[in-house]
């Protein structure tokens, strides 16, 4: 700011947020200062206002980004650091029966750090055969070449020593013992002097991504620390030992190889892979390394000079090795692409590779599986008494006894039962069912509970032909489908409580589900997904605090039959949308026209008696009048007065199913009558997509007791 004499100009003092009133002789003789410094290539310590925001921005990044400018003011490197008051990292203190210093912690950063680090700085756009090259030179700009202790860290043995210098070119650093010496041996005898003559040994060169970083308050060395925390993330979880062959040398590596995979590591961190597709990334990435290695050394061995026929067998064998390496490769390729790896995940998820039936075990005999994680005396008298000796004392039954309850499950064979007593099981997978099982809680449901860790998968996914689960409480708090999905067979659901994050229970096309007595809360989608083609039976359970209570799928296509819907003695409340939601065509008014216009072309070729049967019929099936934002009985409001409200909600649903079942008998019939079949199966288009829907109690349910979602 200027004033008008022009003899004093007014500054803001940054640090104390107060303006300062400074001559112009005082503004010149800065600026004189400022220049001189510049010209020297040094950093202004006295001017907060010039090179606070360098100091702001020199954070474990990696150098320091100038937001758009090329180069700093001053003219210094841009990977200085020597400016800045105080570290910005955090102090990580090491445990062990030895005291050394606290290192940095440099464990526990973001991805977009790692990412931007990679990106802008260690790599850039760099092919495979350059990455030693560009990683060598980041180094060299970033890394303080004496004066730093670290703590040497290997497998056998940790030892405190200090950096006298670093090759950046072999990414080595030269270290000396710090004495007296500190060292902490793992499982291994090692004296001062055998220390000693191992360093001797090594030329007193270690790598530097063995080195951590001693703590130190100045921030002189945070960029050492996150640079060589970058190098050992970079070679544990990204470099893969084939990547220097890589054929498709020409392409950027970061995009083709470290993106994706530090993409990758991040989603199995949090929980966003699904659990089956992480453990077989890693059995993949073992049997690719152990084959790299093996080729190797086979190649190593052969003379591209020789035509032995030893050399020629051991040529054909390296190229059927090669071969079965690739295919290894590609498969991870699969997992680490985003895209690819969804699909593929969905593919699991969806049950399309769920594991096979075992059916019965080849001696015929059955196993009933106690889970506890401890047991007393007492306890176990308790469940011989109330459980075992009256349920299971013949002679095909067996005892095995397990502390996890997916060990239990996993463990067995059709017609196996698995006990589980109370307590609090924190299951890290997936319950897959496929053969037809008895899964029971001894005690009260409250009691005995089973909580999902991590977010990848469905929690119990049945495809048995006769699956029972009871008096269980399931807690999930996150997945990629809901807490329970029937995809086939038969389940019975009792007395079980569901505590839900996502979609609640899915019953998939020509799946069957009973429900009884359970309650469900917690959905962010619907408590219950009813999928065309299946059989649900829902009766005195709760289903409350969802997105939506129960939801229908209702698909016209001709490909799809109707599902059965039994509903009785439940209460559906406090739901954030509907109770209970039909999801529907849109084009509601063409097919009503179509079938007036059919029914009308059939009275006129039948009698008289036909003629007031299909009139009867199409009056009870289409209902005309809107309620609650879908299609309802005309008099369910006014021939009906003062009905409480789960009586007018059963009524309504009742109505509009029928509608719904009566659009989709025509549109079966219609396709029958086009590919020119007269005879019809009347008992098979003539099943109601329901079977029984009463006393049904909805309470407090955001936008009503029943809705339709047209699409």
């Amino acid at each position: 700011m200027e004033h008008s004499d022009d003899s004093e100009r007014q500054y803001v003092n940054s640090d104390e947020g107060r303006a300062e009133t400074l001559s112009t002789d005082d503004v010149q003789q800065m600026e004189e200062n400022v220049n001189l410094d510049t010209e020297m290539g040094m950093e202004v310590n006295g001017n907060d206002e010039i090179h606070g925001e360098v100091a702001a921005l020199k954070q474990g990044l990696g150098p320091v980004d100038q937001g758009g400018d090329e180069e700093a003011d001053d003219g210094s490197s841009d990977y200085g650091s020597s400016d800045r008051p105080g570290t910005h990292l955090q102090r990580a203190a090491r445990r062990g029966d030895v005291a050394f210093p606290d290192t940095f912690q440099t464990t526990q950063l973001l991805f977009y750090e790692r990412f931007k680090a990679y990106q802008d700085y260690m790599l850039g756009d760099c092919k495979t055969s350059e990455v030693t090259d560009f990683t060598a030179d980041y180094l060299e700009k970033v890394l303080e070449p004496c004066g730093w202790q670290a703590v040497w860290c290997t497998e056998v043995f940790d030892v405190l020593v200090e950096v006298v210098d670093v090759e950046c070119a072999s990414l080595k650093a030269r270290v000396d013992l710090v004495l007296p010496l500190l060292c902490e041996r793992k499982g291994c005898e090692l004296t001062d002097e055998s220390m000693r003559d191992l360093l001797e040994a090594k030329e007193h060169k270690v790598p530097l991504q063995e080195l951590h970083v001693v703590f130190d308050e100045s921030g002189e060395f945070d960029q050492t620390a996150l640079a060589i925390e970058h190098l050992r993330f970079f070679f544990k979880h990204i470099w893969r030992k084939w990547d220097e062959e890589d054929e498709d040398d020409d392409f950027d590596y970061f995009v083709r190889c470290v993106e994706p995979r530090l993409r990758l590591y991040y989603d199995i961190l949090e929980d966003r892979v699904p659990t089956g597709l992480v453990a077989e990334y890693h059995s993949l990435l073992l049997k690719c390394e152990e084959k790299y290695q093996e080729f190797m050394r086979l190649r190593n061995t052969i003379n591209s000079d020789s035509e032995s026929e030893l050399d020629n067998v051991s040529m054909v064998e390296g190229l059927r090795m090669y071969e079965e390496m690739e295919g290894l490769k590609r498969k991870l390729k699969i997992i680490e692409n985003p895209l690819l790896r969804y699909v593929l995940g969905y593919k699991v998820n969806s049950g399309l590779q769920s594991c096979r039936a075992k059916g019965p075990r080849p001696g015929g005999e059955r196993i009933v599986h106690v889970v506890s994680v401890s047991m007393t005396v007492s306890q176990l008298q308790n469940l011989m008494k109330n459980k075992l000796s009256p349920d299971f004392s013949g002679e095909e039954y067996e005892l095995q006894f397990h502390s996890d309850p997916l060990a239990a499950v996993n463990a067995c064979y059709e017609g196996d039962v698995v006990l589980i007593c109370p307590g609090h099981y924190s299951v890290n997978g997936s319950f897959s069912i496929p053969d037809s099982i008895e899964v029971e809680g001894f005690g009260l449901t409250d009691d005995v509970v089973i909580e999902k860790k991590g977010k990848g998968d469905t929690f119990v996914d049945s495809t048995g032909a006769s699956v029972k689960i009871s008096n269980l409480k399931f807690i999930q708090h996150d997945a990629i489908e809901g807490i329970l999905c029937v995809r086939q067979g038969k389940t019975l659901m009792e007395n079980c409580v569901f505590q839900c994050e996502t979609t609640g229970v899915i019953v998939r096309t020509s799946a069957e589900l009973s429900m009884n007595m359970c309650d469900l809360y917690g959905a962010k989608g619907a408590g219950i997904e009813i999928y065309p083609g299946s059989t649900c039976s829902l009766v005195g359970n709760g289903i409350h605090h969802c997105k939506e209570g129960i939801l229908i799928k209702d698909f016209t296509d001709e490909l799809y039959t109707m599902p059965k819907i039994t509903m009785v003695n439940n209460v559906i409340h406090n739901n954030e949308g509907y109770g209970v939601i039909l999801v529907k065509p849109n084009d509601l008014t063409r097919v009503k026209k179509t079938m007036e216009a059919e029914f009308e072309d059939e009275l006129e070729h039948n009698d008289k008696g036909q003629k007031e049967e299909l009139q009867a019929s199409m009056k009870t099936e289409i209902p005309i009048i809107q309620v609650e934002g879908c299609l309802a009985d005309e008099n369910a409001q006014t021939d009906k007065p003062g009905l409480p409200e789960f009586t007018e909600g059963n009524d309504v649903i009742k109505n509009e199913l029928v509608a719904t079942s009566a659009k989709k008998r025509q549109l079966q019939k219609n396709k029958m009558t086009d590919l020119g079949i007269t005879q019809a199966d009347e008992n098979l288009m003539s099943q109601d997509m329901f079977v029984s829907i009463e006393g049904n109690h909805f309470r407090r349910n955001g936008k009503g007791s029943f809705g339709t979602f047209l699409y």
